[in-house]
């Protein structure tokens, strides 16, 4: 009697456990800072508000000190698309914000779509885009499939691929913003006309109220101890020259320049609430996901450098936006029913001028011209022009098919060539057939980021590496990003919310591993091309 007592109550427990439903948060918020160098977290350290976005995910949340890009190149497209695929552009086939198309012959952009339109502007091209030259699935969508598609997932970025890419193929919206019209948009991938709660704040015309304050530091300047002084030859004069910014004769006249604005963030943050609210994201029990990328840090970014004042005022204004941020989804969410993400999708290097006046190593890389000096050179050799079509992500593009329809020219002889001229600029490091990957003499992690960035019908014939430093054009100023390198490859890593346990993590984890801990913790599966691992210490 004893035994059958025993296996009833065993029975009993099971089912119970079995019928009980997997404990999820009731909203994901992945948030991607675009351009946000690792180091931001702690060079402002000390100017974050307690209450502020940062602060309170660093202490309060697990940071992830050693999170790295897995490939190379480091640019917004690939970068978006790895965190929320858990895969590389070798699997996702984005491998650039653009590539030269080796079957199409033209040059391709990341999320380009001619068989869309444009809805919520008359901006014919802005909307020509979806997420099907993606051939992955996202953590989205997995979302989607494990809920029958009754899990809401829009995507909001003032970039068209920060939106698109990370809300996946079945998302209910992406939007991005129209720098011709001020307006938010999107396209007829998702839909035939915006929702009325868009327009009406497209109605508003928020850039023009943003443009009377102008912007100005939001602390005495001479504060900004951590930072150029204000007027230096590697800025690129966007606004003018130097703080405060009069951005008033701009309204109603250009609606491009708020990107390279704070109020680029703002706005971004502003809609991404309004999307919440709306879409009564997180208002029952089935998780839904928002897929947030702020990219005015970016256009900032690559106008003024790191080490300027425009750059620490404007992390110190994104702090305390997050801040507001996590005070909303607490009161409309609720504290511990949601989780939060916050990564980047690349870093970004210090101008050359900047670190040639401090004594160090740096310069700028014209290919555009190395290309025209190198077909220039191929022209004496081989007496045919124009083999060379681009040098596009540090990848140069041969002329295929006049290579393979003319009989006088040899395939391997003309990369031989291009490799030995390519070594003999001082700019590169080393140069090589990208067919050959295997046998170029490569410290191993930089052979494996090429490996993980090389797709044969998006990418060039030959990889050149640069040195340490040396960026692609910039030499009047700004900055740019897309190598190898830790001030491109060292970004970060938050989470915050539900069950996270405070904490710092110093081992070695990757943007790719994003998804699929999301997976793990969602109880859901991992994107059809994820090849990130778990890291256990956010389920813990």
């Amino acid at each position: 009697m004893q035994k059958y007592f025993f296996i009833l109550c065993v029975t009993a427990i099971a089912v119970s456990s079995f019928s009980q439903q997997v404990k999820r948060p009731k909203l994901v918020v992945g948030i991607v800072v675009d351009q946000m160098r690792w180091d931001y977290l702690y060079r402002y350290q000390h100017r974050y508000a307690n209450n502020g976005g940062f602060k309170r995910l660093m202490t309060k949340g697990l940071n992830c000190n050693n999170t790295l890009i897995p490939y190379t190149p480091t640019y917004t497209g690939c970068g978006h698309a790895s965190i929320y695929t858990g895969s590389v552009p070798a699997i996702h086939g984005i491998t650039g914000n653009n590539w030269f198309d080796n079957e199409l012959q033209q040059n391709v952009y990341c999320t380009e779509d001619a068989n869309r339109t444009t809805v919520g502007s008359t901006t014919v091209e802005a909307g020509k885009m979806s997420p099907a030259n993606m051939f992955t699935t996202t953590i989205c969508d997995e979302l989607k499939l494990a809920t029958n598609f009754r899990s809401k997932v829009i995507g909001v970025a003032l970039k068209d691929r920060g939106g698109i890419l990370p809300a996946g193929h079945s998302a209910d919206a992406a939007y991005w913003y129209d720098n011709k019209t001020g307006n938010w948009i999107t396209s007829t991938f998702y839909m035939n006309a915006l929702p009325a709660w868009v327009t009406e704040f497209n109605q508003k015309k928020m850039v023009d109220e943003f443009y009377k304050q102008g912007w100005n530091t939001m602390y005495p300047i001479n504060t900004y101890t951590q930072s150029t002084a204000d007027e230096n030859n590697f800025e690129v004069q966007v606004l003018g020259k130097s703080f405060p910014y009069v951005l008033s004769p701009l309204i109603g006249r250009n609606y491009s320049l708020i990107l390279s604005t704070p109020f680029g963030n703002t706005l971004t943050t502003m809609f991404s609430k309004l999307a919440i609210e709306k879409e009564q994201m997180g208002a029952d029990s089935i998780t839904d996901f928002l897929a947030v990328s702020y990219s005015s840090t970016d256009y900032i970014g690559h106008a003024y450098a790191p080490n300027s004042i425009e750059i620490e005022d404007t992390y110190l204004r994104l702090d305390k936006e997050i801040g507001e941020m996590l005070d909303y989804l607490d009161a409309k969410i609720g504290t511990d029913e949601y989780i939060v993400f916050l990564s980047a999708d690349h870093g970004a290097a210090h101008n050359p001028k900047f670190m040639q006046q401090n004594k160090m190593p740096a310069g700028n890389v014209l290919t555009t011209k190395i290309g025209e000096t190198i077909n220039g050179k191929l022209k004496e050799k081989f007496g045919e022009p124009d083999l060379i079509l681009d040098i596009i992500n540090f990848q140069v593009v041969l002329n295929l098919p006049k290579i393979k329809n003319n009989r006088k020219l040899n395939l391997s002889e003309i990369q031989e060539e291009v490799v030995d001229l390519l070594q003999n600029e001082p700019s590169v490091l080393n140069a090589f057939v990208l067919e050959k990957l295997g046998l170029a003499p490569l410290n191993s992690t930089l052979k494996n980021m090429i490996t993980n960035g090389y797709y044969k019908k998006r990418s060039g014939q030959i990889q050149i590496i640069v040195k340490p430093q040396w960026l692609e054009g910039f030499e009047n100023g700004g900055t740019t990003h897309g190598l190898w390198n830790p001030y491109d490859a060292h970004i970060p890593l938050l989470w915050y919310g539900f069950t996270i346990k405070p904490g710092v993590l110093y081992r070695e984890v990757y943007m790719i591993d994003i998804a699929a801990t999301l997976a793990a913790l969602l109880h859901i599966q991992a994107p059809n091309g994820s090849v990130g691992k778990v890291i256990e210490e956010v389920l813990k």
